[in-house]
């Protein structure tokens, strides 16, 4: 009789430290993220958690430790028993397949939606126009923007604009999704149609590591919990354990402070 092994993770992050000046951010983080999971990561201000986010697809370079998505050392090669810096065209083509959507939307102020949507799938894909606008139609379709295809920025709410660059994200069929803070810029009544189409994308099966302030959505969403603080993860597990029955006594303030004002 055969016995099935476990499927690697899609994402593991080994021993990461990053320093940034006199201020050592992060301090020796493990963390894996299976196949279609939906991880959330949460914690105080300052915790590290942006800049965790940002060594994933290498926007910052760990100092010491590796992060590996599908396999493959990210921003790094091995060489000769030691890992070197990647040329940034190479770490460019591992990005394409690592989606993020940062806090402030990113967009093209002088693209219309369409094409924000469709530059990097034309220019680092080498999509055809047509089968790129194809794609950015039926993303747009699902992101409930289906009409704004030929606005400009400009003319969107904050949560148009988030969902927009999720759309854009989407366009380049990544393995991955990143979310930092996605819904931190918007006025309160516009966090809901935001949350709406992350959760939707979750039921799709992909996998996702969400940055988020909002505790009762990562209840509702999350696969694992991972409260950080001080640069290390203080408590990890399933996610409706972590955030209803914490142990640390830090998980246990945040959690209550979160509960208050109202996340």
């Amino acid at each position: 009789m055969s016995i099935a092994m476990p499927a690697a993770p899609l994402v593991r992050i080994i021993n990461v430290w990053k320093r940034r000046g006199q201020n050592l951010v992060l301090k020796g983080v493990d963390l894996d993220a299976g196949r279609g999971q939906v991880v959330c990561l949460l914690g105080p201000s300052g915790a590290g958690k942006s800049t965790l986010l940002r060594c994933i697809n290498a926007l910052e370079v760990a100092d010491r430790g590796t992060v590996e998505v599908d396999g493959a050392i990210i921003g790094c090669a091995m060489k000769d028993g030691k890992l070197y810096r990647m040329r940034e065209s190479e770490v460019s083509r591992q990005r394409a397949d690592i989606g993020m959507v940062f806090q402030n939307f990113n967009l093209f102020p002088h693209m219309s939606v369409m094409d924000n949507i469709t530059d990097a799938p034309m220019r680092v894909r080498g999509e055809s126009r047509a089968v790129a606008r194809d794609r950015a139609q039926d993303l747009l379709g699902r992101v409930g923007l289906a009409h704004k295809a030929d606005s400009f920025p400009r003319h969107l709410s904050g949560g148009q604009q988030q969902r927009i660059a999720i759309a854009r994200a989407l366009a380049m069929s990544p393995k991955l999704m990143l979310f930092d803070e996605p819904t931190s810029a918007l006025d309160p009544h516009l966090v809901g149609e935001v949350l709406d189409v992350i959760k939707d994308l979750a039921a799709t099966g992909m996998t996702m590591i969400i940055v988020t302030h909002e505790v009762q959505f990562a209840r509702e969403i999350a696969d694992v919990a991972a409260i950080m603080a001080n640069g290390v993860i203080i408590e990890a597990g399933e996610a409706k354990e972590v955030l209803t029955q914490p142990s640390h006594p830090i998980s246990r303030a945040f959690l209550a402070r979160s509960l208050r004002e109202g996340h």
